[in-house]
């Protein structure tokens, strides 16, 4: 596992949407701190700003990120359970994406300081 990681809380409230498979692209997923846009053959999910999420998308809002500093390695091992493992055993459900350079964990805005506090807890900083 690696030692102990710096995350920093992300300002904004983000929402997780999830759209058809072949639903086209727009501009209002690509708006926030962060956006993701994954598409499988089974869904088109989003991350954004909450605030731009369409009326009758599905989705879940009120969520938080945590940015990992990066960038972190791709030879690095145990990240996301250096993370994860805290924040499962505090009873903190996280919505993770992965860019090239860091991991983002996403957590509902109202569980920030849990998850603040398991993670400091479990050795890492958390700005």
């Amino acid at each position: 596992m690696p030692e102990a990681l710096r995350l920093a809380a992300v300002p904004g409230a983000l929402a997780v949407c999830r759209l058809a498979p072949d639903a086209p692209l727009a501009t209002w997923m690509q708006t926030g701190a962060i956006s993701s846009v994954t598409r499988t053959a089974d869904e088109l999910s989003v991350v954004c700003a909450e605030p731009v999420v369409p009326q009758g998308v599905r989705h879940e809002s009120g969520w938080r990120a945590l940015r990992v500093a990066g960038p972190l390695e791709f030879s690095m091992t145990g990240v996301l359970a250096a993370l994860s493992i805290p924040l499962a055993e505090a009873g903190v459900p996280i919505f993770v994406v992965s860019t090239f350079d860091t991991d983002w964990l996403l957590v509902q805005a109202d569980r920030l300081d849990d998850a603040a506090l398991a993670l400091r807890t479990a050795g890492h900083e958390v700005e």
